[in-house]
């Protein structure tokens, strides 16, 4: 009788290529992988690489090989297509719990030795300056709803309310300002990542792109060795954006919109939870939950989601349902809104057309006057550089301005997101959009939705607690 074996191909003594190669003979051969394994040099996972990879197509096995990526210095605006990946793993600078030094913020080779670099400088130093001189104020606005603790230290005291003061003082970085952030991914979609990244508008991400590659390819020569600039992804950017030049670019006071859904959505997901557990074909597991009476869709209902515990998972099935929300909130909300890639996302432009966003706070500290002056000033030179390279302009763009996101979710990540992101401890930003969604699809959906355990709060209230304007 064969002895099972769960072991580890270490990354400390097989390369990751040599690793997707004795992954990817197990197929083929009746060896153990660490047999495998050890009959492999750099040279034959290359050439298997080189024949199975990128001869024949079998682009699966790049994916057992495991990269670890350290990037640091790169603006917010470049975060963007670097997390846009769905399949990789990010973690990356927090603008709640750091703070931001005064040179921080990128210069994009776009502008040198173009008349507005001068300008772009000085309004990036604005823009932090405004930044570094809200902190204490803001913080002493905290401070007065959250008193220190007796024989709590400096330290821990900041610690406690940090998030809370520079949450709100935030909202005035530009998308220009600089950040670190870790990336793990397999090769397959590391060679995907780096053909978007070389393939983008901006030479920041173009460069980053190309020294992706290299340093990746020092641990996988073969497998991303091919990564080059997609012209499809090029020229059909080009070709929409001169279709898409006629929108007015107004604030819309609907920032939530639910622009579709499947109303029968309810049904199928019940239908889909009785298929997995009865014989029956889904059409006739359907027509069973058309058929059922009210009492017995809601212990259909209670059947699946009634037992679910504040960290489990639901069900799959709960995929089998879609939504599609045209939304408008600000920038730093979106930049933790696209940590959930398993969503399908399509950020608009980033513009300070939609207006921007003044938090509560800042106007209770009474420094809404610089906070107004300085995203003003960043309003203006966007509109100079804009008509020049828009992609550029975008650099200078504060978090606080608004920004246009069409996205679509399944109920099973619906109830991940808004229950993350309506916590207490969520950017105030998320927990209005996590709310504004979760009510919408409890509209349309009660019978499932009511099991998302969210905090009892709704986004109207958030927004006056937190916005001056929004």
């Amino acid at each position: 009788m064969l002895t099972r074996r769960i072991y580890l191909l270490s990354p400390k003594k097989l390369s990751p290529e040599t690793i997707a190669v004795a992954f990817a003979k197990t197929s083929r051969s009746p060896e153990s992988f660490d047999e495998i394994a050890a009959g492999l040099s750099e040279e034959a996972s290359t050439k298997f690489h080189e024949k199975w990879v990128v001869g024949y197509g079998h682009a699966s096995v790049a994916e057992h090989a495991i990269l670890h990526i350290a990037f640091e210095n790169v603006s917010r605006l470049a975060v963007e297509c670097i997390e846009s990946n769905r399949l990789a793993s990010y973690t990356e600078k927090s603008t709640r719990y750091q703070k931001w030094d005064a040179d921080l913020y990128h210069v994009p080779v776009e502008l040198d030795g173009h008349p507005l670099q001068g300008e772009y400088i000085r309004t990036c130093k604005l823009l932090f300056a405004t930044y570094a001189q809200s902190l204490q104020p803001v913080r002493a606005v905290v401070e007065g709803q959250n008193p220190r603790k007796e024989n709590e230290s400096e330290e821990a005291y900041d610690r406690r309310i940090r998030s809370q003061y520079v949450d709100s003082c935030r909202f005035l970085l530009p998308a220009a300002s600089l950040a670190n952030l870790g990336m793990t991914a397999n090769a397959r979609v590391l060679e995907h990542s780096i053909r978007k990244m070389l393939s983008h508008p901006l030479a920041e991400v173009r460069q980053i792109g190309e020294q992706v590659k290299r340093v990746a390819q020092a641990e996988v020569p073969t497998l991303v060795k091919y990564a080059d600039k997609v012209p499809y992804l090029v020229d059909t950017a080009s070709a929409l954006a001169e279709q898409g030049q006629t929108s007015t670019n107004k604030p819309d006071p609907n920032w939530c919109k639910l622009v579709n859904y499947d109303e029968a959505g309810e049904n199928r997901i019940l239908a889909a939870a009785l298929y997995r557990y009865s014989g029956a074909s889904f059409t006739e597991a359907f027509e069973r939950v058309k058929a059922a009476s009210s009492q017995e869709r809601l212990l259909l209902a209670e059947a699946t989601l009634g037992r679910l515990g504040p960290h489990d998972i639901p069900l799959r099935e709960l995929e089998y349902t879609t939504y599609t929300f045209d939304l408008i909130f600000d920038q730093g909300g979106y930049a933790e809104f696209k940590r959930h890639r398993m969503m399908t996302q399509t950020p608009q432009e980033l513009t300070p057309r939609l207006g921007y966003a003044t938090p509560r706070r800042v106007s209770e500290a009474g420094f809404e006057a610089s906070y107004c002056a300085a995203m003003d000033a960043a309003a203006d030179l966007y509109e100079k550089m804009a008509g020049w390279n828009s992609h550029v302009a975008s650099y200078i763009v504060p978090n606080g301005f608004n920004r246009r996101v069409l996205c679509t979710m399944n109920l099973r990540e619906a109830f991940s997101f808004c229950q993350l992101r309506t916590a207490p401890n969520a950017h105030f930003s998320m927990r209005r959009v996590a709310n504004a969604i979760a009510g919408e699809i409890r509209r349309v959906h009660p019978l499932l939705a009511k099991y998302m355990q969210l905090s009892r709060e709704d986004w109207q209230e958030i927004e006056t607690r937190s916005f001056t304007s929004a």
